[in-house]
């Protein structure tokens, strides 16, 4: 009895490792490789799968998805015989999983001295300053070889970027010295053009002042000599409609006459002839003045007090 017991409780071990052989489950972008006594019969693709326990195997499991690969910094030698470590970085997809499990026996080991080759090749070809600034060249073409090599593995290669190229330590304190010097360079460029720029800003304000300076004092002279004319218009107008007679003329040239003498640089003062004219003018006005006065006898005699009062000063002797 108890040796049934045993052999049942063995049948149902082996039917429950029998059904777990038979439904295999692969997941979403993932495949695998089932072999019959060591030869590929199929590829399970995502979802429930059945295979014969015991007989068929699924010995590989490949992920579909795009993967990423960062390799580690390589040496290689440049046109110019320098050396520049260069980083870089593969995206690429297994597409035949078939391919990838038997056309080679690590296609990442694979992938990666690929890449290190094909860089070497590539970047042999150029010099430095080239090398650092045709990543875009670099990546395209390395693309292209690692594309065509590994179609044949079931793989596509995506993309591939150089992480970073990094020269020698003494080509970086020559080119950080090199880019130092051109941004001084640049700087005084661009202060000597601000300079320039200031003083042909500054030569066109005081043109503009200049110009606008003489406009006003031309305007102002204008206006000037327009209200002087217009105040001599207006004495003379006024001195017609009064119509002065010879009394008042003289008493005003009499007037006049100390501003003629004014100032310490006049030696010598020269005194017109007219003068005597402008006397007996005035002396007639005094003479009318006087009470009692007539316009015969008593107006020589008004004369003379006149000429008595006056004494008009000698004419100095005219100079050649």
């Amino acid at each position: 009895m108890d040796a049934i017991i045993i052999v049942l409780i063995i049948l149902v071990v082996l039917v429950f490792i029998a059904l777990i052989k038979t439904i295999q489950v692969i997941p979403q972008a993932s495949a695998a490789i089932v072999e019959r006594f060591g030869r590929y019969t199929r590829t399970l693709n995502a979802g429930l799968n059945i295979v014969v326990p015991f007989i068929d195997t699924v010995r590989n499991r490949v992920d579909l998805r795009e993967q990423v690969v960062p390799f580690p910094p390589q040496p290689v030698i440049t046109q110019d015989n320098l050396v520049v470590n260069i980083d870089t970085v593969i995206y690429y997809q297994v597409t035949d999983a078939r391919a990838a499990t038997y056309e080679v026996a690590s296609y990442i080991q694979a992938i990666e001295q690929l890449t290190v080759t094909t860089l070497r090749n590539i970047i042999g070809g150029m010099d430095l300053e080239r090398t650092l600034t045709s990543r875009e060249e670099i990546n395209a073409a390395l693309r292209g070889v690692l594309d065509e090599a590994t179609g044949k593995w079931g793989i596509r290669v995506n993309r591939v970027e150089l992480k970073a190229i990094e020269p020698p330590t003494s080509i970086q304190d020559s080119m950080e010295k090199q880019m130092r010097a051109d941004r001084d360079k640049r700087a005084a460029i661009l202060q000597a053009e601000g300079v320039r720029q200031s003083q042909i800003l500054t030569a066109e304000g005081e043109k503009q002042s200049s110009i606008l300076r003489a406009e006003g004092e031309a305007r102002s002279a204008a206006l000037r000599a327009e209200g002087e004319a217009q105040a001599i218009r207006t004495v003379f107008e006024s001195i017609h409609a009064g119509d002065p007679d010879q009394k008042l003329l003289s008493y005003q040239y009499l007037q006049m006459l100390p501003k003629i003498a004014e100032g310490d640089a006049n030696k010598l003062w020269i005194v017109p002839s007219e003068i005597g004219d402008a006397l007996k003018g005035l002396g007639g006005a005094l003479d009318g003045f006087k009470p009692g006065g007539g316009n015969g006898g008593s107006g020589g005699g008004g004369g003379g007090a006149a000429a008595g009062m006056v004494k008009p000063p000698r004419e100095s002797p005219k100079l050649d």
